[in-house]
């Protein structure tokens, strides 16, 4: 490709189909978690950036918006097309500035391009409904009109970013925003906003037009409010914590702006006594430790009936124990590092305070011996982990396995259920009425019977319930929460 194959070393700010400095002059460092080598350096926006940034997509907002569907669609293509082109490059973008495993990270490409792929197809499916006007006997004339609705565009959609997929979940905003017709900020996460910034070369050579989509890098205090409350700003879609969402939320409510809200999750992973052990305990080795398990929907508490849980704590550990740990670009790495200093320490003082309580450690517990570089944790499960724990009552996000013995189904749902999230779930047994009686009782947004809890179809309705979530992602049902419902009358006798 013409384009650049690897990040340059400083990135300027997108707005208005331009790269731009920041108006304060400053510049964050990036370094490589794996080797804390320096990536680059990206421009830290003010407020007044920001402000930039939301008023060059309000200004286009009504040309993209009138944009025809087809002319959309093949914009969202033709960004899939390039994205797949460059898929080694941005693969070792995300490597680098992440820490995900090289293997992930191609997998990262690959749905991301599904993603822009899935919007383009889902545009002709964004229709209205027609209704009996005759059927209703007020107001008086119904006999000659004709009613149906359509779907306008909202407008300026914000989209905040994690560092955990910061292509394909920024993907899940950005194609869908613009599928229906909405110009778009992106405001990726510090951590992460090398990535965030690829996505937008790639949008602007493929054709969109200026200020159609916008990326703004900097804190969350000062950008991201600005973002949020700007009188442009008619919807913010972010993923992240909990903590940073509810905040999120109550200033998009001063201004009435809507909200698409993924956040945290404490998901169960819950194994009744018939299941399967070996098969049970490769998935929850997937579920627990994918990308260090630094993935909302990480399999945080592994939930063991009494009767299978010396046997799988044993082949969970055997499996976790095997896993190689190392950085990022080596192709025989199973479990890279976590995204900075402070969430290594946050992982060792949550295994030590488990410890302290009961827990039995039967892996890991530890950084690596003889790694001096790096932020890695190795691969850790803990059996009969007290249910007061810290590990087990706030996300973790780290490659942590916490098994919490119950004795039976009622137990495992009072457990399952008693955190404030709602994410998603997972049950394993052979017995499939025992799978869908138990399901029922579990409140979250997904509930896998016999997969684990990080399972994810990209077009399908994604979302949490409780303090895990507001709104759906998934291509066609993000689309219906970014756009307008209008209804239209026609009286045809005059």
């Amino acid at each position: 490709m013409a384009d650049r194959v690897d990040a340059p070393s400083r990135r300027e700010l997108f707005i208005a189909g331009r790269e731009r400095p920041p108006s304060g002059g400053a510049y964050a460092p990036i370094t490589d978690p794996s080797t804390l080598e320096p990536l680059g350096e990206v421009a830290v926006a003010t407020a007044d950036d920001a402000r930039a940034a939301v008023e060059a997509a309000a200004a286009v907002e009504e040309r993209w918006g009138s944009t025809p569907g087809h002319e959309r669609a093949r914009l969202l293509r033709t960004v899939a097309d390039r994205l797949a082109q460059d898929r080694a490059s941005l693969a070792r973008t995300i490597a680098r500035e992440v820490g995900k495993p090289i293997r992930d990270a191609r997998g990262e490409v690959d749905r991301a391009v599904g993603v822009f792929r899935f919007a383009a197809e889902e545009i002709r499916h964004l229709t209205g409904e027609s209704f009996p006007a005759d059927a209703f006997e007020r107001p008086a004339g119904n006999e000659h009109r004709f009613l149906f609705t359509v779907r306008d565009p909202i407008g300026v959609v914000v989209a905040i970013g994690p560092f955990n997929f910061p292509l394909n979940l920024l993907a899940h905003k950005v194609a869908p925003a613009l599928a229906a017709g909405n110009p778009v900020v992106v405001k990726p996460t510090s951590a992460a906003p090398l990535t965030a910034y690829r996505l937008a070369d790639h949008l602007a050579a493929a054709g969109f037009p200026a200020g159609t989509v916008n990326v703004v890098s900097g804190p969350g205090g000062a950008v991201g409010d600005a973002l949020v409350e700007h009188p442009s700003t008619r919807l913010v879609t972010f993923t992240g914590s909990t903590d940073v969402g509810r905040h999120i939320a109550e200033r998009a409510a001063r201004h009435a702006h809507r909200v698409i809200l993924e956040m945290g999750g404490l998901d169960p992973f819950v194994v009744l006594d018939d299941a399967s052990v070996e098969p049970t305990a490769a998935a929850a080795a997937l579920g627990a430790f994918s990308y260090s398990g630094q993935v909302c929907t990480a399999s945080k508490r592994l939930l063991v009936q009494d009767g299978i849980a010396d046997r799988f704590a044993r082949a969970l550990a055997e499996r976790a124990g095997r896993l190689t740990v190392g950085p990022a670009l080596d192709e025989s790495t199973d479990v890279g590092p976590l995204i900075d200093g402070r969430a290594v320490e946050r992982i060792d003082a949550m295994v030590r305070e488990a410890r302290a309580r009961s827990a039995e450690l039967l892996v890991g517990g530890d950084r690596p011996s003889g790694r001096r570089t790096g932020h890695f944790y190795l691969p850790t499960v803990l059996d009969r982990v007290d249910p007061a724990s810290t590990v087990v009552r706030e996300e973790p996000f780290g490659p942590i396995a916490p098994i919490v013995r119950f004795r039976d189904e009622d137990e495992a749902a009072a457990i399952a259920n008693g955190t404030p999230y709602g994410l998603q779930a997972a049950v394993y047994t052979r017995d499939l009425s025992r799978a869908f009686r138990f399901a029922k009782r579990l409140r979250a947004g997904g509930v896998h019977i016999n997969d684990p809890t990080t399972l994810r179809w990209d077009a399908l309705p994604f979302g949490g319930i409780k303090a895990s979530g507001v709104g759906r992602e998934g291509l066609r049902y993000a689309m219906e929460e970014m756009t307008e419902v209008k209804l239209i009358s026609v009286n045809y006798a005059t």
